[in-house]
């Protein structure tokens, strides 16, 4: 794994553990699931959190975690 994958699997870990108030590894654990389906991940979500009635304005084949 590149240094960059991994700076950013630590920063995802750490705001899951201040936000959901959890220990260490369970935070590294939910993170690294997150990064490994990044691809599902990332369409659920904006599936879930879309209107109804109002399709989303950007194309879930463009859909990416990380930049």
């Amino acid at each position: 794994m590149q240094t960059n994958q991994l700076s950013r699997l630590m920063r995802l870990s750490w705001e899951i553990q201040k936000k959901k108030n959890c220990n260490r590894s369970k935070s590294l654990f939910a993170a690294w699931a997150i990064f490994l389906n990044e691809d599902i991940a990332v369409f659920y979500l904006v599936q879930k959190h879309s209107h109804e009635h109002y399709p989303n304005k950007v194309q879930s084949d463009r859909l990416t975690l990380f930049n």
